[in-house]
């Protein structure tokens, strides 16, 4: 499945959510993830996040798509966080 995860949290909680969303989902931009994973996976990671996150002030949506097959995208601007920038 494809997923894009958008997040709104504490800015002392930024990195933490970050640098777990980024094993398994491409950065994108700020506070945007997005790529393939599986539903375990998708498991791990809501699992782990859950125990970063303060549950009365941050906010993590995950849009799940079933398939890639309707899912159109377009950028205006900079292209940031494309997984072509890595060596």
């Amino acid at each position: 499945m494809y997923v894009i995860m958008v997040y709104d949290v504490g800015v002392e909680r930024v990195s933490k959510v970050l640098q777990v969303a980024r094993k398994y989902l491409h950065w994108v931009q700020n506070s945007v993830l997005e790529g393939e994973i599986t539903d375990a996976n998708l498991l791990k990671l809501q699992t782990e996040l859950s125990r970063i996150i303060d549950r009365e002030r941050d906010s993590i949506t995950f849009y799940v798509l079933r398939t890639t097959k309707y899912l159109r995208k377009s950028t205006l601007g900079t292209i940031k966080g494309s997984p072509d920038m890595f060596l």
